[in-house]
């Protein structure tokens, strides 16, 4: 039996969600972001005290088809854009089609109605996230850095950095070399 849970972007999310399972005696098969396999059926006593538990931690148990899908859309783009070391070689409206089995204008609509923003958008916060990772790491330059996230050019990434943020993507990361400059001083 599979349950979907809202709010579950992380490894600290999966570890919560896996002790939660264990203590109602709930045997998992797979737990991954936004989705959980379990092995026997979940009686209504079971699932009423699992939404309980996870809502305390901010996570969200989900039963209606339409948020099941949203959240579902959202996994793969974070998991594809944070968890991923190569972005997919084709354009995202193509890859989360084929992973979810829908069509993209329908996916696009949902997500939009839902959500208040497009796929695209929350594509573009998502990466613009890794790019701030990326910078605060100061292991890859913005060249490779815009190269690795697909971008046609360092100004395309910079501008929709700055649309983001307010801040360009050298100033940011002056930023984070002035913190760590003002922590030495205490």
């Amino acid at each position: 039996m599979k349950l979907y849970i809202k709010y579950m972007v992380s490894l600290r999310c999966k570890l919560m969600v896996k002790e939660e399972l264990k203590k109602l005696g709930l045997h998992y098969v797979i737990v991954d972001l936004g989705m959980v396999e379990i092995l026997e059926d979940i009686t209504d006593e079971q699932r009423y005290q699992l939404k309980v538990n996870l809502k305390k931690s901010g996570l969200e148990l989900l039963d209606d088809k339409r948020s099941i899908l949203i959240e579902k859309v959202k996994n793969i783009i974070i998991e594809m854009i944070h968890y991923t070391d190569e972005l997919p070689k084709v354009n995202y409206s193509d890859y989360i089609s084929e992973k979810l089995g829908y069509d993209y204008t329908y996916l696009a609509n949902i997500f939009s109605e839902v959500k208040g923003i497009t796929i695209q958008q929350f594509i573009i916060i998502h990466k613009i996230e890794k790019v701030k990772e990326l910078l605060i790491y100061d292991e890859l330059n913005l060249t490779q850095i815009s190269y690795k996230l697909h971008y046609s050019s360092v100004a395309h990434l910079s501008n929709q950095f700055k649309k983001i943020t307010g801040l360009t993507p050298t100033f940011y990361k002056q930023l984070k070399n002035k913190r760590k400059v003002n922590l030495e001083d205490l």
